[in-house]
C-alpha cells in the first residue's frame, strides 16, 4: 500500500484504535508491581503513542502532500532527475495520461477540459521532470481549433508533488469554475515541482556543475509548451505563479525573464534563496549568482523588469507578511514593475491559506495574460483580499 493510500491511513487510524482500547482493557491487569507488569504498560503506552504518531503524520501528509511515495520520505527516490536521454527523435514533451478534471461534471474534453500527465525533457538544460497540464473545455471546442491560449506554469513549494497542485490545491477545477462564471477567460496551466532534480532542492538556480533549473523555466519549458500546445506565442502570453519555494521562484524566473513571463505570483513567497542541507551549495563560489537569486538585491542593482508581480501574505500566521510589505514598497519605487497583493487577516502556511488565494490569483493571472503587458493598468500596488 502507498504513503498516500486511503488503505494505509484507514489501516494506522483502526491500529491506533485498537491499541488504544487494548490500553484500557489491559491497564488493570498491569496495574501490580513487577517487572514484567512494568514492562506491560511501557510497551502499551509507547504501542499506543507511535500509532497515534503514525495515523496523524499520515493525514497531515495526504492534507499537504509533502511526500509522495515510502521512498520519497526516507530519501530513496532516484527515478527522476537529471538525465541526457541519447534516444532519436523524442520530442520535449510527451502526454502519458489523460484524466477528468476533479469536480468538473463534464465527461466530454469540450465540456469539462481534461487535464494530461506529461513528460518534460528539457532540450537544451537535459532536465527531465513530469508535470501535469490542464486544457479548459475552450482547447477542444471546433471554434477554437485554431486559436492559441494564455498560460500559466503553476509550481509547488518543497518538496511538494505535483498531484497536490490538482488533487489539494484544485487548481484545474478553479480555473474551469472561474472561466464558467465569466470571472476569467480560459487558460492553460502547467502544473510541476520546482525540485526538477530531487530530493535536491535546487531553487530555480542555475547551479554551476549542476541542474540549470532556471534556464529550465526560462527557455526549455516555454519552447516545449509552445511546440506541443495552442499556447500564445505573443509577449504577454505566458506566467508564472507558485506556493512557498514554488512561489519564490515565480517572482524570481518573472524578474529575471520579463520578456518570457508577463506575470509572476508569490503565495506564501520568500525573497532570498536559503542555503541548508537541502540546498547544498548553490552557487559554488559565484557571487554574481548568488546576487541575482537575492530579490532584495536585484531590485536595488538591477534594471526595473517590465513585468506584474503578485505577492500575498497573512496578518496573523505568516511568517513573510513584514517581508512581503517591504517588497511591495520597493517594487512601487522602481516605477516600472508592477505589483499587487493578497494579504489575508489570519491563515498560516498551509493548503488552506493556499486554496483561499488561488481564485483571486488566477483572475488577477488571466487579466495580466489576457491584457499583456503593454496593456496592465494596474495601479502600483492593488489590494485583491483582506
Amino acid at each position: 500500500m502507498g504513503l498516500t493510500s486511503d488503505k494505509t491511513l484507514a489501516l494506522a487510524v483502526l491500529w491506533a484504535v485498537l491499541l488504544f482500547t487494548g490500553t484500557v482493557r489491559l491497564w488493570p491487569r498491569l496495574a501490580r508491581p513487577g517487572p514484567r507488569a512494568v514492562a506491560g504498560r511501557i510497551g502499551l503506552l509507547l504501542g499506543t503513542q507511535l500509532a497515534l504518531f503514525a495515523a496523524v503524520g499520515l493525514a497531515a501528509n495526504q492534507a499537504f502532500g509533502f511526500y509522495a511515495s515510502w521512498a520519497d520520505l526516507f530519501g530513496q527516490e532516484k527515478d527522476q532527475g537529471v538525465v541526457v536521454d541519447h534516444t532519436p527523435g523524442r520530442g520535449p514533451l510527451e502526454v502519458v495520461g489523460s484524466r477528468r478534471v476533479p469536480g468538473a461534471g463534464g465527461v466530454r474534453p469540450d465540456s469539462g477540459g481534461r487535464i494530461q500527465e506529461v513528460q518534460l525533457m528539457g532540450r537544451t538544460t537535459r532536465i527531465a521532470t513530469p508535470a501535469y497540464v490542464y486544457l479548459p473545455p475552450e482547447y477542444f471546442q471546433p471554434r477554437y481549433r485554431t486559436h492559441r491560449f494564455p498560460a500559466a506554469v503553476v509550481l509547488t513549494g518543497y518538496p511538494g508533488t505535483a498531484s497536490a497542485l490538482v488533487e489539494k490545491l484544485h487548481y484545474p477545477r478553479t480555473a474551469l469554475e472561474l472561466a464558467r462564471a465569466g470571472r476569467m477567460r480560459p487558460m492553460i496551466l502547467v502544473m510541476l515541482r520546482p525540485t526538477v532534480a530531487p530530493p535536491r532542492d535546487t531553487e530555480c538556480v542555475d547551479i554551476p556543475g549542476g541542474p540549470q533549473t532556471e534556464s529550465f523555466f526560462a527557455k526549455d519549458l516555454p519552447d516545449a509548451l509552445r511546440t506541443h500546445y495552442r499556447v500564445s506565442e505573443k509577449p504577454g502570453g505566458l506566467g508564472i505563479a507558485g506556493n512557498s519555494t514554488g512561489g519564490y521562484c515565480a517572482l524570481k524566473i518573472a524578474m529575471h525573464h520579463p520578456g518570457v513571463y508577463a506575470a509572476g505570483a508569490g503565495l506564501s513567497a520568500y525573497y532570498k534563496a536559503p542555503i541548508d542541507a537541502t540546498t547544498g551549495d548553490l552557487f559554488q563560489g559565484d557571487k554574481d549568482l548568488r546576487r541575482r537569486a537575492d530579490l532584495w538585491w536585484y531590485l536595488a542593482h538591477m534594471p526595473a523588469p517590465d513585468t506584474s508581480l503578485l505577492v500575498t501574505s497573512s496578518r496573523k500566521g505568516e511568517s513573510n507578511y513584514r517581508d512581503t510589505l517591504e517588497f511591495i514598497e520597493r517594487v512601487k519605487s522602481t516605477g516600472r514593475t508592477r505589483i499587487s497583493s493578497i494579504v489575508l487577516e489570519s491563515g498560516g502556511h498551509n493548503f488552506n491559506t493556499w486554496r483561499r488565494e488561488i481564485p483571486a490569483t488566477l483572475e488577477w493571472m488571466s487579466e495580466r495574460l489576457t491584457r499583456g503587458p503593454a496593456h496592465d493598468s494596474g495601479a502600483t500596488h492593488n489590494d485583491l483580499g483582506n
